[in-house]
């Protein structure tokens, strides 16, 4: 079993960027692929991006342009680069580990999850 902790949430302006990091410790990292989702108050949890274990990504319609998936296989970390974040942006951001190679964006695909970082995004 893999374990995800998030990092690089917080508070921010909007059209400010922020980095999201996801460190993972346990199950065998590089062969799976990784995603990102978020969950606002009162909304149920949305896809973000994913990227497969080849490095190609997907990302959801709202982000794309805006946001940049990446994985550093030997630092077993998968990273969110957030710019021209939006208050609609906001968001608790969680990190999961897919049981498939390839990128997708379906939450049934994802197997473990982190506990999640705080976006918030001020206009």
């Amino acid at each position: 079993q893999v374990q995800l902790v998030e990092s690089g949430g917080g508070l921010v302006q909007a059209g400010d960027s922020l980095r999201l990091s996801c460190a993972a410790s346990g199950r065998i990292f590089s062969m799976y692929a990784m995603g990102w989702f978020r969950q606002a108050p009162g909304k149920e949890r949305e896809f973000v991006a994913a990227i497969s274990s080849s490095r190609t990504s997907t990302y959801a319609d709202s982000v794309k342009g805006r946001f940049a998936i990446s994985r550093d296989n030997a630092k077993r970390t998968v990273y969110l680069q957030m710019n021209s974040l939006r208050p609609e942006d906001t968001a608790k951001y969680y990190c999961a580990q897919s049981t498939l190679a390839s990128a997708t964006s379906g939450i049934p695909d994802f197997r473990s999850w982190g506990q999640g970082t705080q976006v918030t995004v001020s206009s």
